[in-house]
């Protein structure tokens, strides 16, 4: 029965930032990596973020690379991850450079995340056809891994430095099934995201019911001797007490809906608009939230997270004060993600990394 079994522990736990906090853009790159530096007290195992261009409120990071190599000097033990890089709006070479710098300097704690992604007003900015997103990424994937296999370039240079080391750091995002193939044929990573759209013939499919499948292509599709990493990013916002969970997550799911309304795009602006009750718009919007209680009852339902390598958890689309995502992380490494299989690599919090800040 999909979802109910067990891959290859120790689960691995994961703090994802869209760098949405509501001020200005530096201080937004600063608080995001003092909240990677605290998830690493913590004992988190790897942070990710994501790249969005242009579209503020969607996401505030265009240079994930840059602000990484930031994040890097600053942190010691934590993984850093791209969740994703837009690889069709990117020069393949350049990205195979830029990302094996970053990993030297970091210590080889580079995992390179990467999806068609984007939005059409996106491509459209950078001279492309959103429609031919899939065959573009699909060269540019193969360019950026014949680059770090050491492959000679148009005009017969190759990398320097080399990057042989992250042929095995690849994840692959989807929503797809198709995709899911893709990735495992490939032995690469799988990246499954927080929430996706529910598909026409089943409109009230949970997310597990559309991400298991994903999950079964992939594995199937995985060669003989590759083992399995696939990332579950969750919408998981912990607070002290289910009232004062509840009473941030009114304020933020009502803004990101009225900003969906706004936008007039298609998806979950749909089902459930600012005015919605708040159990669906967490309903809607695929949100674990509450008690730490509450979010380990409600994690748990998750049957893919039964699946996962990695459980990568992120406050979007709550957006709460950046006081409130340092709770929620602490709540999340200490009381809740134990329960579903998480063993921390420290006994205590390494309260040093904080001070580098």
């Amino acid at each position: 029965m999909p979802g109910t079994s067990h891959f290859p522990r120790p689960l691995r736990l994961g703090f994802f930032s869209r760098l949405l906090d509501d001020v200005p853009a530096a201080q937004r790159y600063r608080l995001a990596a003092a909240q990677i530096a605290h998830a690493e007290a913590f004992g988190f195992d790897s942070a990710w973020v994501a790249q969005h261009h242009f579209h503020e409120h969607e996401g505030g990071l265009p240079s994930p690379f840059v602000f990484l190599a930031y994040v890097a000097s600053r942190t010691r033990r934590i993984r850093l991850g791209t969740g994703i890089v837009t690889l069709p709006l990117e020069n393949a070479v350049r990205v195979a450079e830029d990302a094996i710098v970053l990993d030297l300097l970091s210590g080889g704690r580079l995992e390179v995340g990467v999806g068609t992604g984007g939005t059409p007003e996106s491509f459209a900015a950078f001279g492309l056809d959103g429609n031919d997103r899939s065959a573009i990424f699909a060269r540019q994937l193969a360019a950026v891994r014949s680059a770090w296999a050491g492959q000679p370039l148009a005009g017969g240079d190759t990398l320097y430095p080399t990057g042989s080391q992250l042929l095995g750091r690849i994840w692959q995002a989807t929503f797809s099934v198709s995709g899911g193939t893709r990735a495992g044929e490939a032995g690469d990573g799988l990246m499954l995201s927080r929430t996706q759209p529910r598909p026409g013939h089943a409109p009230h499919a949970s997310l597990a019911e559309i991400q298991n499948p994903i999950v079964d292509a992939y594995l199937a599709a995985l060669p003989s001797g590759h083992a399995p990493r696939i990332v579950g990013s969750r919408s998981v916002f912990v607070a002290d007490t289910r009232k004062e969970a509840l009473r941030l997550a009114d304020i933020g799911l009502r803004r990101s809906a009225a900003r969906f309304a706004a936008s007039g795009q298609a998806g979950l602006a749909d089902r459930a608009g600012p005015d919605a009750p708040l159990e669906q718009l967490i309903a809607e919007y695929d949100v674990h939230v509450g008690s730490p209680e509450d979010v380990i009852a409600s994690l748990r339902a998750d049957s893919t997270l039964a699946r996962v390598t990695d459980l990568v958890c992120q406050v979007h689309s709550v957006d709460p004060p950046h006081e409130a995502i340092l709770r929620s992380i602490e709540l999340t490494a200490t009381m809740v993600a134990s329960a579903l299989g998480w063993t921390r690599g420290a006994s205590a919090p390494d309260l040093q990394a904080l001070a580098l800040l």
